[in-house]
């Protein structure tokens, strides 16, 4: 098929009953639904009526989870005529085979085999192997656990600092400002030596990638219109007079320099740095504080022990699913669980279910710190596991450890507000209390 422009793209998205027609009549096109192509229900799988992109459903996603799950391994969704998965064991096997299951032609909704996307893929994210391999080799070798246990000194400094100023200030606060924002966008930028800190752009900008990967939809289209702002303001940072010497950015160069990648290669690892390594992680805290204050017996053990603090990210992580969904195109014709799937198939791989999914976790709604969770798909499954992983999880252990050194117990002080996006499920308000001593109120 033809590769559409983002003019074609957009008539086609919102004609697909043209280009149907248009086929009758002998013009060789397939019809596209949201960018990518339009398929047929497969024999023997039930066809659901729903919009899992709805904002109420990303408010609240569990009971679409749980009735994803209970209507079997796949599900067919005519609104956007795509699977979706979200048993833990189909979909684990659909996101990890990246060989049937690929990545290249887009990880939302788009197909970026038949139309153009709207920035350049990201080429660690939205590639497969060889080039795949060769970028994540570079990506994991700036990210290394020496590289990374470097930097975990400065994040509990950090992480001490912001604590004790939270305390010290008295009053209401929002976690989600205060903590899960303010944190990593202090931190992880000075890990990879960028020159001017603007934290509204970076995680404005990470909500705009992930809103990006839904359908032409209100969160996508409110997301894009910053872009003019936002993107010129984060390639700028990203390039290598942008970047101080020490940094994770000026290891990513140095590849560049060995001629591993390209300069314009570097810049783009560098960007992905900014895109997935700040509102993941501001998700993942906030989810985690969100988790700590519904559960305070789980807090308390945490207390006891807050060599748990990574223990306790992990299972907020499973619970919470920062990513909720990432998509996923059958590169050839296949079968999964017995259903026989077309090329060209997107699938909404639907990890905040599979995450939840009874037959592979005991008691899955309870948030449990002694739960063992290995295995959990917050970070993604195969050969595109999120490479940052590791600094993601150094930035939650080290907010949760000295959070459980400071302060006696996390009271919420309203009700929490979740922030619909397309692809993360994040929170927008979390008004807490700290109580800090005995009795006393120190934050409220």
């Amino acid at each position: 098929m033809p590769r559409l422009s983002g003019r074609a793209w957009c008539w086609a998205s919102t004609h697909a009953h043209d280009f149907a027609t248009d086929c009758k009549s002998g013009r060789k096109f397939m019809p596209l639904v949201e960018g990518h192509t339009a398929i047929e229900c497969p024999k023997g799988i039930p066809v659901w009526d729903i919009d899992p992109y709805g904002e109420d459903i990303l408010r609240n996603p569990h009971e679409y989870y749980s009735e994803l799950r209970q209507k079997g391994p796949l599900v067919y969704i005519p609104k956007y005529s795509v699977l979706a998965s979200g048993t833990f064991v189909v979909t684990r096997e659909i996101f990890s085979d990246w060989e049937r299951f690929v990545s290249s032609r887009g990880v939302g909704l788009t197909d970026f085999g038949l139309v153009e996307p709207w920035r350049p893929p990201s080429i660690i994210l939205e590639v497969d192997p060889p080039a795949h391999t060769q970028t994540r080799a570079v990506m994991a070798r700036a990210l290394s656990p020496k590289a990374v246990m470097q930097l975990k000194q400065d994040f509990a400094r950090s992480a001490k600092e912001l604590i004790a100023r939270l305390i010290h200030r008295g009053g209401g606060f929002d976690a989600v400002a205060d903590i899960a924002e303010a944190f990593p966008t202090d931190v992880f930028p000075r890990a990879v030596g960028l020159r001017n800190h603007d934290a509204r752009r970076m995680i404005d900008y990470g909500a705009m990638v992930f809103n990006a990967l839904g359908p032409d939809n209100r969160l996508r289209r409110d997301a894009l219109a910053k872009g003019p702002d936002i993107v010129p303001w984060i390639t700028n940072q990203c390039s290598r007079e942008m970047l101080l010497p020490g940094g994770l950015g000026e290891a990513i160069y140095a590849a560049s320099d060995l001629g591993e990648i390209s300069s314009e290669q570097a810049g783009m690892l560098v960007r992905s740095l900014l895109s997935a390594g700040v509102d993941t992680t501001v998700t993942g805290i906030g989810n985690a504080l969100w988790c700590l204050a519904n559960y305070p017996d789980q807090y308390a053990l945490l207390r006891e022990d807050p060599t748990r603090a990574r223990a306790a990210f992990e299972e907020a992580l499973r619970l919470t699913s920062p990513v909720h969904t990432f998509c996923r195109t059958a590169a050839a014709n296949t079968e999964v669980a017995g259903i026989e799937i077309a090329e060209g198939t997107k699938i909404l791989c639907v990890l905040g279910a599979a995450n939840t999914d009874p037959e592979h976790w005991a008691d899955p709604m309870r948030f449990d710190i002694s739960r063992k969770v290995t295995g959990h798909m917050a970070f993604g499954a195969g050969i595109h596991g999120c490479v940052g992983q590791n600094v993601a999880r150094a930035e939650g252990e080290a907010v949760l450890s000295e959070l459980a050194k400071a302060v006696r117990s996390i009271e919420l002080d309203g009700a929490p507000v979740w922030r619909p996006n397309n692809a993360i499920r994040a929170l927008e308000k979390l008004p807490v209390r700290f109580i800090a001593e005995e009795g006393r109120a120190r934050c409220q």
